[in-house]
């Protein structure tokens, strides 16, 4: 039975109802005049004084969940037009964003602006997304494409198993989420064109992420050598990350300490997410997209290992 019509709480109606309000939503509000489908925060974003995004300027991360959100939306509804939309999206990665080469690949830039393509993050969610692409539609320029970028990041992994963040001397920290973003590209781009090559990649990034970002009281760290500030997307990621890579069995203890910590330590007695706990003064603004909807979307994949449907 489908996870989505077996809870008990609603009925199939209800829950294909708000499915698909929320894909017609995401259809409505996509970022308009580039090559293919594509999504931008309604907010100027500043990312660690090198990038500013003006508002409604597209990422390749909004695009990535949004696209792969309208892949499982036609999963349950069977909706083309769903698919269409998703699969559109293959075609701003391949022609709006710029490609920096890279190791003997390249790396997708975070936009299509000019000076964001050094992180190896983003590039991995470009090769995610034409995988998913590549999934559906056997179209091989996508798995190329995928591959190239997937070739530069993973010779630019340290021997250790860790990522940096970006190529440049200001992105050179290792911290928990982006490293679990990173292998969530990987595992994706392996399972869905079926090239294994990079297996020892996954392996050595997976054994330096689940040991150097969660204390043994289930506290996560922001880095690999110092704990604050907590961002929501420490713990959040870890469980996302048991489950694409298929560690979930193995790691259970860890991901119930985390989660009782983060919901001891970072969830509001009103019900939402802090943004993060700092030495001193924390941020406990309710952020919907960055702390609440990707907390749920974590604990999401909890419930979907730990209750048999």
């Amino acid at each position: 039975m489908n996870p989505a019509f077996s809870n008990g709480l609603y009925s199939k109606e209800t829950i294909l109802n708000h499915i698909n309000f929320i894909a017609n939503l995401l259809i409505d509000i996509q970022s308009k005049g580039y090559s293919g489908a594509c999504w931008g925060y309604n907010f100027d974003w500043q990312a660690r004084r090198l990038f500013l995004f003006p508002k409604n300027t597209p990422t390749v991360v909004a695009t990535t969940f949004c696209a792969t959100a309208l892949m499982n939306a036609y999963e349950i509804t069977r909706n083309e037009e769903y698919l269409d939309v998703a699969l559109s999206s293959a075609n701003f990665v391949l022609n709006d964003l710029n490609r920096k080469e890279c190791n003997e690949g390249f790396l997708f830039s975070y936009s299509p602006l000019e000076g964001n393509n050094t992180v190896y993050n983003a590039s991995l969610l470009g090769s995610k997304l034409l995988s998913y692409c590549y999934h559906y539609t056997k179209k091989e320029e996508y798995k190329i494409a995928a591959r190239q970028s997937v070739i530069a990041c993973c010779n630019n992994q340290r021997k250790d198993g860790a990522w940096v963040y970006g190529m440049l001397p200001v992105q050179s920290w290792v911290d928990s989420f982006h490293t679990g973003y990173n292998l969530d590209g990987l595992i994706a781009y392996q399972e869905l064109t079926g090239d294994l090559s990079f297996q020892n990649n996954i392996e050595k990034g997976f054994d330096y992420y689940i040991h150097h970002f969660f204390m043994d009281d289930g506290s996560p760290k922001y880095y690999d050598n110092k704990q604050y500030p907590i961002d929501i997307h420490c713990p959040a990621q870890l469980l996302v990350t048991l489950h694409r890579l298929h560690q979930y069995e193995s790691n259970h203890n860890l991901a119930n300490i985390v989660l009782t910590w983060t919901i001891d330590n970072m969830q509001d007695k009103k019900g939402y997410f802090y943004y993060q706990l700092k030495k001193g003064i924390s941020s406990k603004i309710s952020y919907m997209r960055w702390s609440n909807a990707f907390m749920f979307y974590a604990m999401s994949y909890y419930f979907l290992n730990n209750i048999k449907f």
